[in-house]
């Protein structure tokens, strides 16, 4: 037999196996066989040609067939016998030489479009997975932001609570608590006798006990910081005056009666209040002093040569209140003054006023 044209040689694959069977059922040895039938020289190349075109063929026809199925919107609950039936005219359900082989195209089909529903639904219940578990996630945040702002709230009413228990324990205090030399171990017995106790309740003992320390305290300083104040108002002390002469002067003052029913307790304070004076005494001298231009590094050897340069220095600086507050201790006053004389006089003459400034030196 002569070597048949390529075309032939498919037509005559497809005349006896099928066009469709030839491509998809077929080996490449039973399509070998059937082409040497044609031709026994046939070589293994043109066989192999022939297989190819026959599964490109087949490839397309299978894909041309699922797209008509699609197009008629074939669902997985139809049956065959009923589908066919809108198909028959067309070209694409003609292409498939096979009855058989359309319904097996079609269980295909079938089969796939299924698992093409399996794989939307596993899609789909893991896209609502992601949202119940993204809802859960928020769902605890609010309920850890709620639990945080009922905490929030809680710590706020105790701090309120407290507040309020202290400052009616204060109230308390102020009501019976009246002098500076009362004690905790006696004040308490009275104060639990007040109904007012009881809104303290909150408190522990150590916190009331310490208020009311903090209350004796601002007794003490309150009291303290009055009599001080009378003792400002009574003109005739000075930095010399004794006890002895300013209590007979401030006796019945009850900024006097109030501090302390202790004389003892009185003349203490007084004495404290007098060695403060005499030290801002002598702080504001001293400031005075170097205030004071006339006073200079020469003084000292003015005064050695003339008693009449430190009448000078002193007639300068009667006309200051803070020389004659130091009135009643000359000697001490003239100390002050010898003292700041030789302390510039050691000091010698002041540097020039550019002394201190660092040399500037010109650079190229």
């Amino acid at each position: 037999m002569a070597l048949a044209p390529f075309w032939s040689l498919t037509a005559y694959v497809a005349g006896e196996l099928g066009p469709l069977q030839a491509s998809s059922d077929a080996s490449l040895l039973k399509i070998t066989a059937t082409c040497r039938t044609a031709n026994p020289h046939l070589t293994t190349f043109l066989c192999r040609l022939v297989h190819e075109f026959f599964l490109c063929f087949s490839a397309q026809v299978r894909q041309d067939f699922f797209d008509l199925l699609n197009d008629q919107h074939v669902e997985g609950n139809q049956r065959w016998s009923k589908v066919k039936e809108r198909l028959e005219t067309d070209p694409r359900y003609k292409a498939v030489d096979s009855s058989a082989l359309r319904e097996e195209l079609f269980k295909q089909f079938m089969e796939k479009q299924a698992k093409n529903v399996d794989i939307d639904k596993e899609r789909e219940l893991e896209r609502q997975a992601r949202i119940e578990a993204s809802l859960r996630e928020r769902e605890r945040e609010v309920q850890k932001a709620r639990s945080e702002q009922t905490k929030e709230i809680d710590r706020e009413r105790e701090q309120h609570k407290r507040e309020e228990a202290i400052q009616n324990f204060k109230a308390l205090m102020s009501d019976m608590v009246r002098s500076s030399d009362a004690t905790w171990s006696d004040t308490r017995r009275n104060l639990r006798k007040d109904h007012r106790w009881e809104s303290a309740s909150l408190l522990e003992r150590e916190e009331k006990e310490k208020l009311f320390n903090e209350h004796v305290e601002a007794l003490a300083k309150k009291k303290k910081e009055q009599f001080r104040q009378l003792l400002d108002e009574t003109s005739m002390i000075t930095l010399t005056t004794s006890w002895k002469e300013v209590k007979k002067v401030i006796k019945d003052d009850p900024r006097c009666i109030k501090f302390s029913s202790s004389d003892r307790k009185r003349q203490r304070e007084f004495e404290d209040y007098i060695k403060d004076k005499y030290i801002t005494a002598k702080a504001d001298f001293r400031t005075l002093l170097k205030e004071t231009k006339f006073i200079t590094y020469r003084s000292r050897k003015l005064i050695q040569e003339s008693d009449q340069h430190l009448k000078d220095v002193e007639k300068i600086l009667q006309n200051d209140k803070r020389y004659l507050v130091l009135e009643c201790v000359p000697e001490e006053r003239r100390k002050l003054i010898m003292f700041y004389i030789e302390d510039l006089d050691r000091r010698g003459p002041p540097p020039p006023p550019t002394a201190s400034e660092p040399t500037r030196r010109s650079t190229k």
